[in-house]
């Protein structure tokens, strides 16, 4: 096993983190464990921020995990991204490399690097039967008396509102099915912009990932049988470009909504972070102007001195 920590390079959307971490990766050989939500699926390169030439440093090709494992129209979620990340994590530091995670998603960098309880849990039919009756209302407080609201997520549709109660449910019920998790030692860098330049980096993005073939991306997912209601479970990108594809929006109502919705969205990530840093994460703050070069030293001398 490899003596040190895993390296944890996080973000709101549009710093640079994939470029930095591999950057760090090629400089110390290391490997690359994704931690983003929707760059899984395989086919969705456009709408998830893949970007592979990121990869590419100096030639060199560092190696990465958890990207395009599963095909769209599957419902991923955190479980098994942690059992994903804890397989991908063993098999790299075994080899002796130096693992990093990287990605924008709170919730699974927590869920990594900290051992959520989770447990896989089955559909449970008689429960669904129940829910089918209740109202949305009845629903979220169903929810509420289970656990906290922290993720709100949890409630941006039925399907997800009723899984979550479905989850809760059955950890409340089987709370000896909870397993042991191994520790692992973190260090968590944040880049860190000013919001002005977040959005303007933002807006700078989109309009380039809709120029490369965003649009076209997403109408190939909807041709191939992809319904245009799953594809809302995958993001704000899917789920804007969906709507002006079926004729809701035209192009300028999309675009302008998209681009706040991204904005908003680079605002939550920083709000998790920061709650991170409540909860007694150590979290170290990047400034995401400096060169790159002078990111990966801090980071590669904070680890390894």
């Amino acid at each position: 096993m490899t003596p040190y920590p895993l390296i944890v390079i996080t973000g709101p959307t549009a710093t640079g983190k994939t470029r930095l971490a591999a950057r760090v990766a090629a400089t110390l050989g290391g490997e690359i464990i994704s931690a983003d939500s929707r760059q899984v699926y395989r086919g969705m390169d456009f709408g998830s921020g893949k970007d592979y030439a990121d990869y590419l440093v100096d030639g060199y090709l560092v190696p990465y995990h958890l990207i395009d494992i599963v095909d769209p129209g599957y419902e991923y979620n955190v479980y098994e991204y942690r059992r994903d990340f804890l397989k991908a994590y063993q098999h790299t530091v075994k080899r002796n490399k130096q693992a990093i995670l990287c990605g924008g998603t709170g919730l699974y960098i927590e869920a990594a690097i900290g051992g959520y309880h989770l447990i896989p849990v089955p559909v449970n039919h008689e429960l669904r039967k129940k829910m089918l009756d209740m109202t949305w209302e009845e629903m979220t407080r169903l929810l509420a008396s289970l656990r906290k609201l922290h993720n709100t997520t949890d409630i941006t549709s039925r399907e997800r509102l009723m899984r979550a109660i479905e989850i809760e449910t059955c950890k409340r019920d089987h709370p000896t099915l909870q397993g042991e998790y191994p520790a692992i030692d973190a260090r968590i860098f944040v880049i860190s912009l000013e919001r002005d330049e977040i959005r303007s980096r933002i807006t700078r993005r989109l309009r380039n990932r809709l120029e490369r073939g965003m649009i076209d991306e997403i109408n190939s997912l909807l041709k191939s049988g992809v319904k245009a209601e799953q594809l809302d479970y995958y993001g704000l990108e899917y789920r804007y470009l969906t709507k002006y594809l079926i004729g809701e929006f035209s192009y300028d109502e999309m675009f302008s909504k998209l681009n706040t919705a991204i904005h908003q969205y680079a605002k939550r990530q920083m709000t998790w972070f920061r709650r991170m840093e409540k909860k007694g994460y150590r979290l170290q703050w990047i400034d995401g102007l400096l060169p790159m070069e002078e990111k990966a030293r801090m980071i590669i001398e904070s680890v390894r001195t």
